[in-house]
């Protein structure tokens, strides 16, 4: 009988991660309610065009698969939200010379703050999601473990969720390969079994940070100088929010070897260049830090992401001043302040927070 393992509120982004979640929830013997958050219009991002996710094309994938289910969806309104907590933040991130993740205040504030909120209203027992990870319980708590298939795990972009949050959510596709995922998205016939998985921030879907945040705040960014490490001028730049650290391409100075973006001054307005060598560094610092499993004693040894698309590192972890101190076995590549820094211990997500400062 269905319904008779509680009430879950399902995040569907009209994609095939969330539709098959559904489905299988909803096999499962969950009463399913599936939701879409509208969290901006195109022309609010200065698109005219273009196929970002959360568009009406994606509110009529994900109704089309609850009608198909047999269950019932609505659509919630979060822009202001989303341009509060996830829009503003990103763009002051990028003008004070860091790399923000979108994708993670999202999750942080979004789907797992303000969506949730929204199941407890409606009489839900659980939220659900798409994510591939896994929520397992450890003692006297909840503990998140990385997806089955490690090219799609996801539990790095979730490390801010709190203890009720984790004891309140479903991740049914944590045990899943996403080649499994379409295989039941065309057995049932979804209309998004084909659909495209989104690879840029949905916000910003051409990558042209810099034209987003003058487009968005009004205010066109000022040219400055692109400099060597000695402080040389080698070039100038058109905002310095633009460049990232790593950046390779698009940097206009012609040079003998290849030169990277090692370093940012946005007090001086300059951006520094130099070569592969000047990105590593042996450690970092990161603060707004939240422990998911119980943290060990200090020292301890575990294994770190400070990239989404990373494998994951040796580190030794202690504490300093109010921040977390990882000091990597070995020197790791285009560590950038304003990324995330994230714990593991085998497949299990220990904890994560924000990079402040590279050493």
């Amino acid at each position: 009988m269905l319904g008779n393992r509680g009430r879950v509120l399902v995040a569907m982004s009209g994609g095939v991660d969330s539709s098959v979640a559904a489905w299988m929830l909803r096999e499962q013997g969950y009463d399913c309610i599936g939701v879409t958050m509208k969290l901006f219009g195109n022309q609010d991002i200065g698109l005219d065009k273009g196929h970002p996710c959360c568009t009406l094309d994606d509110v009529a994938d994900a109704k089309d698969v609850c009608r198909r289910l047999g269950i019932p969806h609505y659509v919630f309104n979060f822009m202001d939200d989303f341009e509060e907590k996830v829009i503003h933040k990103f763009i002051q991130s990028y003008q004070r010379g860091e790399t923000p993740n979108p994708c993670i205040d999202c999750n942080r504030y979004l789907k797992f703050e303000r969506l949730m909120h929204r199941a407890s209203e409606l009489k839900c027992d659980y939220m659900a999601t798409g994510h591939y990870a896994r929520i397992v319980r450890a003692g006297e708590r909840f503990v998140m473990k990385k997806g089955v298939d490690g090219t799609r795990d996801q539990s790095y972009a979730l490390y801010a969720m709190t203890q009720d949050q984790l004891a309140h959510t479903l991740f049914p596709l944590g045990g899943l390969h996403k080649a499994e995922v379409r295989r039941i998205a065309q057995e049932q016939g979804f209309v998004n079994a084909k659909k495209h998985d989104s690879q840029d921030i949905c916000f910003v879907p051409d990558g042209d940070y810099l034209s987003f945040i003058e487009r968005h705040t009004g205010q066109p960014s000022q040219p400055g100088d692109l400099i060597d490490r000695e402080g040389n001028v080698l070039g100038t730049h058109r905002g310095a929010a633009g460049y990232t650290i790593g950046q390779r391409r698009g940097l206009g100075v012609p040079a003998g070897e290849r030169i990277y973006v090692c370093g940012k001054c946005m007090e001086d307005n300059t951006v520094t260049l130099g070569p592969e060598s000047a990105l590593y560094s042996s450690g970092c610092l990161a603060e707004d830090w939240n422990w998911m499993a119980e943290r060990p004693s200090y020292p301890f040894e575990a294994k770190v992401k400070v990239r989404y698309r990373m494998e994951e590192q040796p580190v030794t972890v202690t504490a300093e001043e109010g921040r977390i101190r990882l000091a990597f076995h070995e020197r790791q590549r285009a560590v950038t302040p304003g990324q995330a820094a994230v714990l593991y211990q085998d497949c299990v997500v220990l904890g994560g927070g924000t990079v402040t400062e590279v050493l």
